[in-house]
């Protein structure tokens, strides 16, 4: 089945191993994400300010990971590094937008 992102959700799309994988940045996923990071908004001012971490960018995505169970976090961390900070950068911001504006 193929997923595709629902912008208006904060929804986007990671490529894992050649196959376009959702991040879905769900209530609880960001719980998870808070809890390993600390307070997603300074981790969010961080982000603007250019200094956000790649361990924080890959738990950031491994936590919205909507297929966890088919990944390891190792999986994702290879492929940040394997599309590039640059691809990243769009399911970062749309990550951050829904951390900052919600669905409204």
């Amino acid at each position: 089945m193929n997923q595709t992102a629902n912008s208006l959700r904060g929804e986007a799309m990671l490529t894992i191993g050649g196959q376009d994988k959702l991040l879905r940045p769900t209530f609880s996923a960001l719980i998870a994400a808070e809890d390993e990071l600390g307070p997603l908004l300074a981790m969010v001012e961080r982000a603007a300010n250019g200094q956000l971490k790649l361990g924080e960018l890959s738990a950031l995505f491994w936590h919205c990971l909507d297929d966890q169970e088919s990944y390891s976090r190792n999986d994702v961390e290879n492929a940040i590094i394997a599309i590039g900070l640059t691809r990243c950068a769009d399911p970062l911001r749309a990550i951050l937008a829904q951390i900052l504006k919600g669905t409204q």
